[in-house]
């Protein structure tokens, strides 16, 4: 009982800015999935639960919303009303949406994505930089996340193209193909995409320094949200 309470309250413990929205999601899926919060559970009001975590209630509703579209959640309305866990959650493979071979493609992006921004550190040209600089631009100015994702697409392989290697373009291609799949499940808040954008920015500018190792932790650090969200729900 004592290690069940103190992982419960491992739960509830703040948060990590600035993945706040991504790991409350990997936060709280987990713990559903691994049965510390039961089915049926109620979770605290939201004021409260903000609090415990230390992030603003705009970034707890969009995981809790999150949540709630993955099956992991069920809000009820009302007097009685409130989050609870769901009577049926995902728990195992067999009821993942995501698919079996989810992971098997958050690592080949890695793969494919670290490569791509340490060759194009040492071989980027200008040219291929102002392309990279106008796809940003032009994801900060997205109302709509079908736009911002189709330029996020076009920007990673633009980072592959910057490297100067077919094969990495085309290696690129596929598995921004298959992260679209995923990508499409998963909530995608106003402040989130802004944070990835400014990472978008950040790498841009190591690859123009020709900093290898600056592009290698940017990278790294941009796809790890997306992991943390996936985290929760696979």
């Amino acid at each position: 009982m004592v290690k069940r309470d103190a992982a419960l309250e491992a739960v509830f413990k703040p948060v990590r800015p600035p993945t706040t929205f991504e790991e409350t999601v990997e936060r709280l899926g987990t713990a559903i999935r691994t049965g510390l919060l039961e089915p049926g559970t109620k979770l605290p009001p939201e004021r409260r639960l903000a609090e415990k975590l230390r992030i603003s209630r705009s970034t707890l509703r969009q995981a809790l919303t999150t949540l709630v579209q993955s099956g992991h959640l069920k809000a009820v309305r009302g007097r009685s009303g409130g989050t609870f866990v769901a009577e049926r959650p995902p728990l195992s493979e067999r009821d993942d949406p995501l698919g079996g071979d989810a992971w098997d493609v958050l690592d080949r992006r890695v793969a494919i994505e670290l490569g791509a921004a340490v060759l194009a550190a040492e071989r980027a040209r200008e040219v291929e930089l102002e392309t990279l600089d106008a796809l940003v631009e032009l994801m900060a100015g997205c109302d709509d996340f079908e736009d911002y994702r189709r330029a996020d697409i076009r920007f990673h392989i633009g980072v592959a193209e910057a490297a100067r290697s077919p094969r990495l373009v085309m290696e690129m291609t596929e598995v921004q193909g298959q992260m679209s799949g995923l990508i499409a499940l998963i909530a995608h808040p106003e402040e989130v995409l802004t944070l990835s954008n400014a990472q978008h920015r950040e790498l841009v500018a190591d690859l123009r320094e020709g900093d290898g190792r600056a592009a290698l932790e940017t990278a790294r650090l941009h796809i790890r949200g997306t992991e943390h969200i996936l985290a929760g729900l696979i």
